[in-house]
C-alpha cells in the first residue's frame, strides 16, 4: 500500500485538519504526508479534489486461494522447545481442523533437529528446519528474512507466533515484508468457517472493549498470542510428521550476539506460577501487600498485582498481571481487592480454580470467580492465614 497527492491539490488545509495523527503539511500550496501515516484513509475520504490517493494491494479471490494451512513459529532456547510454541500448536491443531488443512511448525536455529522432531510429537504435521550457526541466538534481521523467505515460498494461510520478545521484535518485520496485516496479543482465536477468516480478539482501548480483528484481504492472517492463554498441546510419540530441513543463505547481521548471560531470580515467576495471590486497588495502601506476601509464602505460591497499583507505585511492574502485563494461568488465582476490568482479566481468566475477595458485591471479579467471598480482606485473610497454620 501507498499514498500518493497529485497535482488536484491546491493546498486547502483540510486535509490537514482531518489528519488523527499531525502527518501532513502544506508547503508551497500542496500537500506533503510525512512517515509517521498509518494510511487510515481520513484525508482521502475528505478530500474534494481527489488529490489524495491511496494505493490497496488487495488480493483477488484467486489470490487468497492459493494460500493453504496453519504455521506456527515454534521459539526455542539452546535446542529446547518454549512453552508457548507448545500452546500454540495446541490451538493451532483446533484452527487447522476447523479450516480441513494441515498444521506446520517452522524452527529457527543451529543443531535443533531434536526440537523439530518434538514438533512432531506434539502434533505438528510438517515442521520447515533452517538450520545455520548464525540462528543459534536471536537475530531479528536473519529471523525476519529465512520467515518471510518461507512465507513466500509455501503461501500458508495463517500464521501464529507467541507474543515475546522474540516474537514481538521480528513477527511485526515479516508481516511489513509479506504485506499483511497482524493482530497482536491475541487472547482468543476462533474461525469463520463459510469466509476462512481468523477470528481475532484481544482487549483495546486500553482495556475496556474486546476487538475481534479480522484480515479479509490479505495472507496469510497473523496473530500473536502471549503464553499461558491456550493450552498447551498433548504430546503423542506414535504421531507421524514430516520435517523439512534447509541451510538457509544468510548475510552478516547488523547486530551480532557475543554473549549470552543468564539470570537467578530469586523470586517466583508469575508466570510460570502455580498458586498467585494478587492484590488490586481494593487492598487501600501499598502496606497491603506485605498481607498478601505473608498467604503467598504459606501456598508457595508468587504475588500478582493490578494495573492500578503498579501505576500507583506500590508494587514494581513485573508482578502485573493483564493486557499490560503478564498473562497467567494457575492452578490457583487468588484475586484481593480487585475490581475485575477487562485488561486484567484478560490475563488470569483462564486460572482453574479463581478465589476473589472484594468488599462489592457487584464487581465484575465475581462474574470468573470460581469462589467469590464478599467482605474485608483484612479479615478474611488473616482468618485463612490461621486456618493455613495449623
Amino acid at each position: 500500500m501507498g499514498i500518493s497527492v497529485n497535482d488536484n491539490c491546491i493546498g486547502c488545509s483540510l486535509c490537514v485538519r482531518v489528519c488523527p495523527f499531525g502527518a501532513i503539511v502544506i508547503e508551497e500550496e500542496k500537500a506533503i504526508i510525512a512517515d509517521n501515516c498509518t494510511l487510515c484513509g481520513s484525508c482521502e475520504s475528505v478530500c474534494k479534489f481527489k488529490a489524495i490517493t491511496i494505493e490497496r494491494n488487495e488480493m483477488t479471490a484467486k489470490d487468497l486461494n492459493e494460500y493453504k494451512g496453519v504455521w506456527v513459529f515454534a521459539e526455542q532456547r539452546e535446542g529446547k522447545l518454549q512453552e508457548v510454541s507448545l500452546e500454540l500448536l495446541g490451538e493451532g491443531k483446533k484452527l487447522a481442523a476447523e479450516l480441513g488443512v494441515e498444521l506446520s511448525a517452522v524452527i529457527f536455529g543451529d543443531n535443533v533437529s531434536q526440537a523439530a522432531k518434538e514438533l512432531v510429537e506434539y502434533g505438528a504435521q510438517n515442521v520447515y528446519m533452517a538450520e545455520n550457526p548464525q540462528l543459534k541466538n536471536f537475530a531479528v534481521e536473519s529471523y525476519t528474512d529465512v520467515m518471510s523467505d518461507l512465507i513466500k515460498k509455501f503461501k500458508p494461510e495463517i500464521v501464529l507466533a507467541g507474543a515475546t520478545s522474540v516474537g514481538r521484535a521480528f513477527i511485526p518485520r515479516v508481516a511489513i515484508r509479506v504485506k499483511t496485516g497482524l493482530t497482536a496479543d491475541c487472547t482468543e482465536l476462533a474461525i469463520d468457517e463459510k469466509k476462512r477468516l481468523l477470528l481475532q480478539t484481544r482487549p483495546a482501548f486500553g482495556g475496556n472493549i474486546m476487538a475481534t480483528i479480522i484480515c479479509p484481504n490479505h495472507r496469510p492472517q497473523m496473530a500473536t498470542i502471549r503464553h499461558k492463554v491456550f493450552k498447551k498441546a498433548t504430546k503423542d510419540s506414535a504421531h507421524q510428521g514430516k520435517i523439512v530441513s534447509f541451510t538457509p543463505n544468510i548475510t552478516s547481521n547488523l547486530v551480532t550476539v557475543k554473549e549470552v548471560v543468564y539470570e537467578m531470580q530469586n523470586k517466583i515467576n508469575i508466570s510460570e506460577a502455580d498458586i498467585i495471590v494478587s492484590g488490586g486497588r481494593g487492598i487501600g495502601k501499598p502496606e497491603g501487600f506485605t498481607l498478601l506476601e505473608q498467604l503467598a509464602k504459606v501456598l508457595n505460591g508468587a504475588i500478582g498485582a493490578s494495573r492500578a497499583t503498579v501505576d500507583a507505585g506500590w508494587i514494581p511492574a513485573y508482578h502485573q498481571v493483564g493486557q499490560t502485563g503478564k498473562t497467567v494461568c494457575p492452578k490457583l488465582y487468588i484475586a484481593c481487592g480487585i475490581s475485575g476490568a477487562i485488561q486484567h482479566l484478560a490475563g488470569m481468566q483462564s486460572s482453574d480454580i479463581i478465589i476473589a475477595i472484594n468488599k462489592d458485591p457487584g464487581a465484575p471479579i465475581f462474574n470468573v470467580a470460581t469462589f467469590g467471598i464478599v467482605g474485608d480482606l483484612y479479615e478474611i485473610i488473616p482468618a485463612m492465614l490461621k486456618e493455613l497454620n495449623k
